[in-house]
Parts: structure tokens; C-alpha cells; sequence
């Protein structure tokens, strides 16, 4: 979807307004964080260093109960002010939504895309505007940006490789995420650092791929659904890029009397997944710990306040994105889960005991007993 050109322009204008006006002030409208998708404000800080986020779909679990209070309290911590709005998934809204953090006040972006390529002009007329931006999770295709996120290529080859140690050879389906991201190819080439030998020689075969629009759960199950019937349920193994889509992947396996029979991939973390990890219909969750990702943004975010450059924060290297770009990047890294190492997100206080094993045989699950 594209930008419209008088919003990009609508937000240069409201960047000089921002500018010539008090960095203390973060608009009208303070309400609690992300109520109804409306700009918002977060008490806490001194106010000179106001960050503004930006969410795609702040209705997806991991943001609200896992980024969010981390990236709030390293702002807050290194005296900022938090201020946030969302998407509710569309790319237009979000570029309109830029315009509105600075109006605000914001003298710092944190922007998780909706869609990458549709989100950059307003981006580059941000920083023009002298309003640092950070890509947080998902890449967007400017220079002089900071990309903060977790290895998503990694993330990919964990997948892979936990699903190829159950089956080296058969049928394989993989359930992509959103086009419009470019972390559904940074997974997808992952995987293939560990499959694709074995789908040259034709030990493994593609029987579908397909991106799936938004990463829904819902449409990740029709794909599943469409899979199974398309190949007379002669499935062996399923890649599913993330949580959410493995839930429904794993409904249409249900249905079939294959849950539990097909090794299944996710990541993310989501309690419903980790569960899933316990009863054995899923395979693997890939965890990346939001709540560092979150730390990592907001401390980086309040750095830039105080100087612009995104090279000059702490821990950043370069890193050369898929449009041959060089741009500054903090990459952390993630811990494949499985049943065999769920004890790593029960110390971490991520998921409590009762909801990780939920209906699961305790006997037959160490973490569990």
C-alpha cells in the first residue's frame, strides 16, 4: 500500500512546527498507553527526551505484555517520557501516526513497520527533520536509521534445524509471514542454510510456501487446510514462521488427527505456544526475550536524544540489509525452546508452571514434574 504524498509532506511540516516548539510537551489527549489506538502519553522522565512509538498492531500479545513495559521503563529510567499510538495494521495510518508523535513532541521514533517500504518516506522525512528513528523488530530499507531487533536469519536456521533433526526427508509445507516484512525472508533464507541441500537433492519437497498477510492465525490455518487437502494430507514437517500461524497450522493438523505427528516451528514465545511445546504439537518456539529487545530500544532511544547518530550508540554494528543498504544495528540473539530445555522460560518468570503445562502428562515432561 502506498504512502500518500501530502502525508509525507504533512509530516516534514509537522517536524519544523516540532522543532521551532517546547521539547517539554506532549500534546493534548494524555490518556493511559495505546488506549484504543489513540496517541498517548506515559507519565515519568523530565519530558526533555519524549520518544514516540509507533505500533503496527498493538492487539498482538507479545507488544502489550512484553515490549512495551520494557521499552517504557528504559525510557522512563533514563529520563524520558513515553508516548505511543497504533497502527491497527495499516500502513497508511502509520505514516499519518509519525506526524502525530512529533506534533507531540517526539524527539525520538520508535517505529515498528507495518510495512517497510510503505513507512520509509515518512521515516526519511523524520530524520531530514532531525527526529532520530529506530526500526524496532522490522527492517526498514533507510540508511540512517537504527535497526534494533533479533537475528531473524538465525531465528530461521533454529526453526529449520529443530524441525530437520525429527524429519530429514518428506514433504515439507512453510507458512510464511507478511510480504510487506522483510523478516519473513530474513526466516526464510535461515531456513534454507539448513534445508536446502536436502531439498536439491529432492530428499526434502516444497508441497506449498506461501506469505501470509499480517501473520493471521486464521489465514495461516486456511493455507494449512489448503495444504493438506492439495496434498492428500501427506505432510511431514511444517515451517511456520511464528506463534500465532503455528497455532492455526496446528488446528488444521488437528482436524486431521495429525497434531502431535508433524513436527511444527513458531517463535516468539507465546504462552498458548510454549504450551503447545509441553503437549508436543508444536515442535519448536524460537524465544526472543521482549522484554531485552524492549531495554535495548528504549536505552538506545534515550541516547539518541543526546546525539543523533545512530553509529554512537552503544553496541552497534553494521549491518548490510537486502537493498545493499549500510545501516547502523544492535542484533541480539535468541534460544530455540523444546521440551527438553522448558526450564529456561520458567526461570526466566516468562510463563508460570500451570500455564506451560496445562493438560500435559507431568511423567513424560521434565519441566512439568
Amino acid at each position: 500500500m502506498r504512502v500518500q504524498r501530502g502525508v509525507v509532506v504533512a509530516v516534514g511540516t509537522a517536524l519544523l512546527l516540532a522543532a521551532c516548539g517546547s521539547s517539554s510537551k506532549s500534546g493534548s489527549g494524555s490518556a493511559d498507553t495505546t488506549a484504543a489506538g489513540g496517541a498517548t502519553t506515559a507519565a515519568g522522565g523530565s519530558g526533555k527526551c519524549v520518544v514516540g512509538v509507533s505500533w503496527n498492531n498493538y492487539q498482538e500479545e507479545r507488544w502489550a505484555k512484553w515490549d512495551e513495559p520494557a521499552l517504557k521503563a528504559a525510557i522512563e529510567a533514563g529520563g524520558g517520557t513515553y508516548i505511543s499510538n497504533d497502527a491497527k495494521s495499516s500502513a497508511e495510518t502509520q505514516a499519518s501516526n509519525l506526524e502525530n508523535l512529533v506534533t507531540q513532541g517526539a524527539k525520538v521514533l520508535v517505529v515498528l513497520a507495518q510495512d517497510g517500504t510503505a513507512i520509509k518516506p515518512a521515516v526519511t522525512s523524520a530524520i531530514n527533520g532531525g527526529v532520530p528513528v529506530i526500526a524496532y523488530d522490522r527492517l526498514i530499507e533507510e540508511p540512517k536509521a537504527l535497526y534494533i531487533t533479533f537475528d531473524n536469519k538465525l531465528v530461521g536456521h533454529m526453526q529449520a534445524q529443530a524441525v530437520f533433526d525429527k524429519v530429514a526427508k518428506g514433504n515439507y509445507v512453510v507458512i510464511k509471514g507478511n510480504k510487506a516484512d522483510a523478516n519473513a525472508d530474513f526466516l526464510r533464507s535461515g531456513m534454507d542454510e539448513v534445508i536446502k541441500a536436502a531439498v536439491d537433492s529432492g530428499d526434502i519437497k516444497i508441497v506449498g510456501e506461501t506469505y501470509t498477510d499480517n501473520w493471521d492465525p486464521a489465514k495461516a490455518q486456511t493455507e494449512m487446510e489448503q495444504f493438506l487437502t492439495s496434498s492428500s494430507n501427506k505432510v511431514d514437517a511444517v515451517l511456520a514462521e511464528n506463534d500465532g500461524m503455528a497455532g492455526g497450522v496446528v488446528a488444521a493438523l488437528d482436524a486431521q488427527g495429525l497434531a502431535g505427528k508433524v513436527p511444527v516451528s513458531g517463535q516468539d514465545g507465546d504462552l498458548a505456544a510454549l504450551n503447545r511445546i509441553a503437549l508436543g504439537t508444536q515442535t519448536v518456539d524460537v524465544w526472543k526475550d521482549a522484554r531485552e529487545l524492549g531495554k535495548t530500544a528504549g536505552e538506545a532511544a534515550v541516547q539518541l536524544c543526546g546525539n543523533p547518530d545512530p553509529s554512537k550508540v552503544t553496541g552497534t554494528a553494521s549491518f548490510t540489509t537486502p537493498g545493499g543498504n549500510a545501516v547502523s544495528s544492535i542484533l541480539l540473539k535468541p534460544i530455540p525452546i523444546t521440551q527438553d530445555n522448558l526450564n529456561v522460560v520458567l526461570d526466566a518468570k516468562w510463563i508460570d508452571k500451570a500455564t506451560l503445562c496445562k493438560g500435559v502428562d507431568a511423567a513424560k515432561v521434565k519441566a512439568c514434574a
